[in-house]
């Protein structure tokens, strides 16, 4: 089994399967199918300076590197998705050699079959509800000296603790927001996932996310999901609503292989 090649798992299909007309090589020397049973995964051969065990635990610990291995896994589970239902599986997923495929394979069978049955015809959509910070307010120089500046210490406790009421009044009104949202845009989908808060340096979007959400829209139902989202001038004033998709399913495979099998 050492003498076989390490191969990278990208993605799995129902049989038969095509590597074309995805990209050529990406990670290694170019995809290749690997069949079992109704089943086809996509894979590609890798070195073994990158992806043998111990210099792949390396390497997770390389965000550049790991950047690179994420844009070309998803750039084939993209292109695959374009031409038939794909359930992509966890990054760096390596196995040894067309027989460890097959294991694994084989091991996923009824998970992955399921997933195939339930992403047939179906598409992620992510909605992200983002609630806009307001600028500070600056701190008058005063701010402490309390009675010794005729009262403006009461003045400026009173100001803050309004502020401190806006902002907890803000926050009331984008938590119902995202429920309601929330709740509307699950009843016409096929299944939702409520995905943490991204953090602002993640996200790069301005404003606080406060809904991070994605949902399994069958295709017959794009138009009544999309017609779900609200108007922006609908928004409470503050909030944002951001689209994105139709994306691989991601968020929905479920799928219980996904670490290499044989190494």
């Amino acid at each position: 089994m050492k003498d076989e090649p390490l191969l990278y798992v990208y993605a799995v299909v129902r049989s038969p399967g095509t590597v074309d007309p995805l990209p050529g090589a990406t990670l290694g020397t170019g995809l290749a199918a690997v069949d079992h049973r109704g089943l086809t995964a996509l894979v590609e051969p890798v070195p073994a300076a990158e992806f043998e065990e111990a210099p792949l635990r390396a390497r997770l610990e390389d965000l550049d590197w790991l950047a690179r291995v994420a844009r070309a896994h998803h750039g084939v589970v993209a292109e695959a998705g374009r031409h038939s239902t794909v359930v992509p599986l966890r990054l760096a997923t390596v196995c040894r050699g067309e027989p460890g495929v097959r294991r694994l394979l084989e091991e996923g069978e009824h998970s992955l079959s399921e997933a195939l049955d339930r992403l047939t015809g179906a598409h992620e959509w992510g909605v992200k509800l983002y609630v806009d910070e307001p600028a500070a307010r600056p701190v008058p120089e005063h701010a402490g000296s309390g009675t010794a500046q005729g009262g403006s210490g009461r003045d400026y406790l009173r100001r803050r603790l309004g502020e401190q009421r806006a902002r907890q009044d803000a926050d009331d009104a984008a938590a119902r927001t995202a429920r309601h949202l929330h709740e509307a845009l699950a009843r016409t989908a096929a299944d939702a996932v409520l995905h943490p808060p991204q953090q602002a340096t993640l996200s790069r979007a301005p404003g606080r996310n406060v809904l991070n959400a994605a949902y399994l829209v069958p295709d017959e139902s794009r138009r009544k999901f999309l017609d779900t989202l609200p108007p922006s001038e609908d928004v409470h004033n503050g909030l944002r609503v951001v689209l994105t998709g139709p994306w691989v399913p991601y968020s929905f495979t479920r799928t219980a292989p996904g670490e290499e099998t044989d190494r």
